[in-house]
Formats: structure tokens, C-alpha cells, sequence
């Protein structure tokens, strides 16, 4: 359990445990099969979609053996669109608003139950495909959290997250169920169907899909209040939310582990942090960035200050610009890593 964050993965991390490593390198092949299941052919008629069946789609994207089986597909759903007139320009462009975004896996094999001391469950998710995703990544304005999602706390500003991120998340349309709505059912049925044994859920993902691992992760330890360990082990994720979502994360008891390539940009947006240790912004003159205490606030009033979550590990491809946000370079790295302190 203290590899799914149940001690915060305290020296875990620095020096990295040889069997961490291979835990985290087993969750990104989860990730790695939900890229090889989406049809990216834009020419084919089922772009967009999964290319497999439930039934063997782990065997067909080539991760055997893994003692898990897949029980649910998952769709997300973009509330923006391309512009009409782009459909003829540029046809390539085109995407459906509903996309295969992931799988829910259980695992099923009494010797990987035995293995794990629990019956796992596996949330995986692919990263940015289409190009109605795109446009939903670059609505970067923090938003509120719907009051479904979240905990009142007076001591807490709202929790507020990435506005087109919620918008993948929560959106649905009179063909398509949302994915949350997707999830909450699929969770509610396993809570009940196996409440007599142990049991975790692991939500794993790369870029976009680390972003909604976290978003999900958030949405479950809330909506269940007999959820099991919820743990998010994420490659190359953008900032989520702000501090007041982080202190929600910190409250439901949800354990993030956030795989983080210090070449990659992708992970120091959207947004920026400021100010990120001082609990009352209002009470310091000059916070460590040396930026005026009012300038600050105004800066959180613009709704474009985020707060990073979990704990890091920070990695670093030396580099490797053009590949650095890959999931294959983050699983490289992850294989290789040579507890460098000066890289943890």
C-alpha cells in the first residue's frame, strides 16, 4: 500500500525504490495500450474510436499477461468545436465531439491479487488526440468546481480547475453519456461488488489524460465517502487547479504521484504559481517570487493562478526537447534513472 501513496511515498522517492519503479513502469503500459487503442487514422471511419473489443483489447494492444481485464470503455466530450468553415478547408481538422478517451481494467487474477495484497482497479487515460481536445486545452481560465465535486470549507476559497478540462469531463449530449456520469457508475458498481475485500483504485494517464486522472481522482474520493485508497499516477501532466482544489485533493485523501520531465513544458502550464507556500497572500508584503502582496491577489482575482499537486518526481531527458514529453521518453526515464539527488 505504501506504493500507492498510503505514507505520501516517503523514501520512496530519493533514492527511487527499484520496486516503485517497477509499479510506476506497469501503470504507464496501462497508459501506453490506451494510445495503441485509438484509431488516430483521421481518413478511417472509425477515427476516434477504440480499435479493439473489451475482450482482448490489453492482448491486441500488446500488453499480455498483465492480469487485468477490461470492463468499460470511456468517452469524453468537448463542449467547443472547429469552426464550420474549417470542415471544408481543412478536413483533417475535423474530430467528433465524443472521442474514446480511456478504459476502467479490474484486476482479476488471484495471483496478481496475491502479489498486489489487494484487488486493483485501473483508470487509464490517453493523452490529447483530436483537435476539439486541442481547443478544449487551450480554455486554460480556472473555473469553479461544480458543488457536486466539492466540499464546502470556509477556511477555502473555492476550488477552481481548468475550464476546458472540466468541460471534457463533465459534458454529455442527448447520445452521450458524459464521462463522469460514466465513471460514477462504473465506480459505484465495483465499491459494491467487491466491498468485502480489500481494494484500490489506481488512475493513471499522460499529458491531457494526467490532467483528468487527477480531475477523476478528485471526483471520486469526493462522490464516495467509502471510496477505497484512490492513488493518481500521472506522466507529463498539466497544471489542474488552484490551491483551494489542491487543500480538496489533501482533505479526500487522495494520493497523487505526478511523474514530471523538468525539459517538458507541457508541465509549467497553463497558467503559473505564485506564492505557493505562504497560506494568506494578504498578510505578506513580498512573497518569495519578490512580487508585491497586491499584485499578487490581482493576479489570483485574473483566475489564472494554479497550485501544483501530489508529489514530484522530477526527472530530466538532458535536453531532448523534440521528444521530451513522449510517454515512451517518461517510461526511458523512469527504467533508467540512476537516483541522481539532483534530479529528485
Amino acid at each position: 500500500m505504501e506504493f500507492q501513496g498510503i505514507k505520501n511515498w516517503e523514501g520512496l522517492l530519493d533514492p527511487l525504490d527499484d520496486d516503485l519503479r517497477k509499479e510506476i513502469l506497469r501503470y504507464g503500459e496501462f497508459v501506453e495500450a490506451a494510445y495503441r487503442c485509438f484509431d488516430f487514422d483521421m481518413s478511417s471511419p472509425t477515427y476516434a474510436t477504440c480499435l479493439y473489443p473489451k475482450s482482448s483489447m490489453l492482448t491486441d494492444s500488446g500488453l499480455d499477461k498483465t492480469g487485468y481485464k477490461v470492463i468499460k470503455n470511456l468517452y469524453a466530450t468537448c463542449v467547443v468545436q472547429m469552426p464550420r468553415w474549417t470542415k471544408k478547408t481543412f478536413p483533417n481538422l475535423a474530430s467528433p465531439r465524443s472521442s474514446w478517451i480511456g478504459y476502467v481494467a479490474v484486476c482479476d487474477d488471484e495471483k496478481e491479487i496475491t502479489r498486489l495484497g489487494r484487488r486493483d482497479v485501473v483508470i487509464a487515460y490517453r493523452g490529447t488526440a483530436t483537435s476539439s481536445e486541442w481547443l478544449e486545452n487551450f480554455r486554460a481560465t480556472l473555473t469553479c468546481l461544480p458543488d457536486d465535486m466539492t466540499t464546502f470549507d470556509e477556511n477555502y476559497d473555492q476550488p477552481m480547475v481548468q475550464s476546458g478540462l472540466l468541460n471534457l469531463y463533465t459534458t454529455n449530449t442527448q447520445c452521450d453519456q458524459s464521462l463522469q456520469d460514466t465513471i460514477r457508475e462504473e465506480i459505484s458498481k465495483i465499491v459494491d461488488k467487491y466491498s468485502d475485500e480489500p481494494l484500490s483504485i489506481t488512475i493513471t494517464g499522460h499529458s491531457l489524460g494526467a490532467a483528468l486522472a487527477t480531475l477523476t481522482a478528485c471526483d471520486i474520493t469526493t462522490k464516495f465517502s467509502n471510496a477505497p485508497i484512490v492513488s493518481v499516477v500521472s506522466f507529463g501532466g498539466p497544471r489542474v487547479g488552484n490551491k483551494s482544489f489542491r487543500c480538496l485533493l489533501e482533505k479526500n485523501g487522495t494520493n497523487i504521484l505526478r511523474i514530471v520531465n523538468s525539459d517538458d513544458p507541457i508541465t509549467k502550464v497553463p497558467g503559473f504559481v505564485i506564492d505557493d507556500d505562504i497560506d494568506d497572500v494578504a498578510e505578506s508584503h513580498v512573497a518569495s517570487t519578490g512580487m508585491p502582496s497586491w499584485l499578487q491577489k490581482f493576479m489570483e482575482d485574473t483566475q489564472w493562478v494554479y497550485a501544483e499537486v501530489g508529489k514530484e518526481l522530477r526527472l530530466s531527458s538532458k535536453g531532448d526537447i523534440a521528444t521530451c514529453h513522449d510517454l515512451k521518453t517518461y517510461l526511458d526515464l523512469v527504467n533508467n534513472y540512476e537516483n541522481d539527488t539532483s534530479l529528485a
